[in-house]
């Protein structure tokens, strides 16, 4: 199994829990991002640097990913492909997206792309907090057990 994360919006808290879990299950951790990515020493921790351009990053982790794999995005298109391919997906927030939850998740994308171009602002979204964090953090440890649990 190996955890691939969207790594250009990727939040550094974020990026910080991943290592330390990488390290603490002995899990592959791949970043793939159109620049350089600082992370620390590691045998199960490695960055795929790939062309600036729209959706680069995003091609390339749902060309690699496997069955299994867990994919670390906030980008609603990449989760809905990685589920297709039988892969688990999360949110930076913790929210994990489902072959139950990702067509609504498609669908309210769609709508707020769709507000937008009609010119109605409505705000990006929250900033990055620390309940946030936490709950990425316990997302990630129930997918991590959930996952031991099943290859034992």
């Amino acid at each position: 199994m190996t955890i691939w994360v969207d790594a250009d919006a990727c939040p550094n808290a974020v990026k910080t829990i991943l290592f330390r879990a990488a390290e603490r299950t002995a899990t592959s951790l791949i970043l793939v991002a159109n620049q350089s990515i600082s992370v620390p020493p590691s045998r199960y921790i490695k960055t795929l640097r790939v062309e600036s351009g729209f959706d680069v990053a995003d091609n390339e982790i749902v060309k690699r990913v496997d069955a299994g794999d867990l994919v670390i995005t906030s980008d609603i298109p990449l989760a809905a492909d990685v589920i297709a391919k039988g892969a688990f997906a999360l949110s930076s927030r913790g929210e994990e997206y489902t072959r139950d939850n990702i067509r609504g998740r498609l669908n309210i994308r769609d709508f707020m792309d769709t507000m937008r171009a009609s010119g109605i602002q409505s705000g990006g979204p929250a900033a990055f907090s620390e309940t946030e964090k936490r709950a990425f953090a316990n997302a990630l440890d129930r997918y991590l057990a959930r996952t031991r649990t099943q290859s034992a």
